[in-house]
């Protein structure tokens, strides 16, 4: 036996789930579900998933027996230095606007 028919079946009799029960749901023969179980066939990309929706696993979990990984994503804390360096271009456009706006506050009061 497969890795992925034992998962099936152990599965589906987590579930409480008849061979005839688990198939009128995937609208497919009892029969399929016993090859699928036995080793003696597989089921295509689509009977995999809705197996994976109906016994409310993940395909890893289904096929291979292992949970997928996690990934966790960690929001590092920036600094002031960190942030100078990512927007020191600023800098310039902001200078400008400064020059330009005092050259023409000088003009207003001469």
């Amino acid at each position: 036996m497969s890795q992925f028919s034992t998962q099936l079946k152990t599965m589906r009799l987590a579930k409480n789930l008849s061979q005839d029960a688990l198939a009128e749901q995937l609208f497919i023969s009892r029969q399929s579900i016993s090859k699928w179980e036995n080793g003696d066939a597989t089921p295509d990309l689509e009977n995999l998933v809705k197996l994976a929706e109906v016994l409310e696993v993940s395909l890893d979990k289904l096929l291979l027996g292992k949970e997928p990984e996690k990934v966790v994503f960690v929001k590092a804390d920036r600094t002031d230095w960190q942030l100078l360096v990512d927007y020191w271009w600023l800098l310039f456009p902001l200078g400008g606007f400064l020059l330009w706006f005092l050259e023409n506050l000088v003009t207003i009061f001469n």
